[in-house]
């Protein structure tokens, strides 16, 4: 059974950083696509960023050179680092795994405001 659980949100300031966590089981994150969606209030949800088992990734233009999406396979584990975060940033953010159909996490909350 594929679980997928985020971790890591929180209120930060703008201009501030995260590191977002998905700690991944039943899967391996080495050799399937993972990504980060996030949905904001009144929303569609919308890809963030993505990185394939061969280790390519993929950005939204909304978070290009502010977000790095990089993996532990070790620990099985996903990582979105953000940086000069923005109130715009402000979102549910979603863990999600392609391994023969798609998994989603329950997601962790980033708050940006002062």
């Amino acid at each position: 059974q594929v679980q997928l659980v985020e971790s890591g949100g929180g209120l930060v300031q703008p201009g501030g950083s995260l590191r977002l966590s998905c700690a991944a089981s039943g899967m391996s994150i080495s050799i399937n696509r993972m990504a980060w969606y996030r949905q904001a209030p009144g929303k569609e949800r919308e890809l963030v960023a993505s990185i394939t088992g061969g280790g390519r990734t993929n950005y939204a233009d909304s978070v290009k050179g502010r977000c790095s999406i990089f993996r532990d396979n070790v620990k099985n584990t996903v990582y979105l680092q953000m940086v000069s975060l923005k109130p715009e940033d402000t979102a549910v953010y979603y863990c999600n795994a392609n391994y023969g159909m798609m998994y989603w996490g329950k997601g962790t909350l980033v708050t940006v405001s002062s």
